[in-house]
């Protein structure tokens, strides 16, 4: 994953996602596993999403992703597990019986940013630069 930009954005943002079916059940087994990651590629190709890494464990799903700046962590999410819910339970009938309630995923899950070579201290360090040191106008070099 490198600098994306769109039109008026130049970012570079990583998230590591996990979430869960509901009941932390291992349902996330052969066909469906493999259907839960096929979903989440049409997802992500359908809404500006690059997947960096995924594994689908049969009772929880990781996800290294990056995506435009204009959408929050919990669109994204929303998005791959409202679409794949519907399409599994769809597909998967016998799902239902196992998931009491008429629900797939669990409601929470874990977000974590992740950076490179530009941690937390190295921002750190650029904001405290601009507040006390710059007198010229110049760019710090991050890197």
């Amino acid at each position: 994953m490198t600098v994306k930009r769109t039109s008026h954005t130049v970012y570079d943002t990583k998230y590591h996602l996990v979430w869960a079916p509901k009941y932390r059940k291992w349902i996330l087994r052969g066909d469906i596993q493999q259907r839960v990651g096929e979903i989440f590629g049409e997802v992500a190709a359908n809404h500006d999403i690059e997947i960096d890494t995924m594994e689908i464990a049969k009772d929880h799903v990781h996800l290294f992703v990056t995506f435009p700046p204009r959408e929050s962590i919990a669109r994204v999410v929303g998005k791959f597990k409202s679409i794949s819910a519907s399409i599994i339970i769809r597909e998967y009938p016998g799902v239902k019986r196992e998931l009491w309630g008429g629900h797939f995923w669990q409601v929470g899950y874990f977000a974590r940013t992740v950076g490179d070579a530009v941690t937390a201290e190295v921002i750190r360090r650029y904001i405290r630069y601009h507040q006390t040191e710059e007198t010229t106008p110049k760019q710090l070099q991050l890197f």
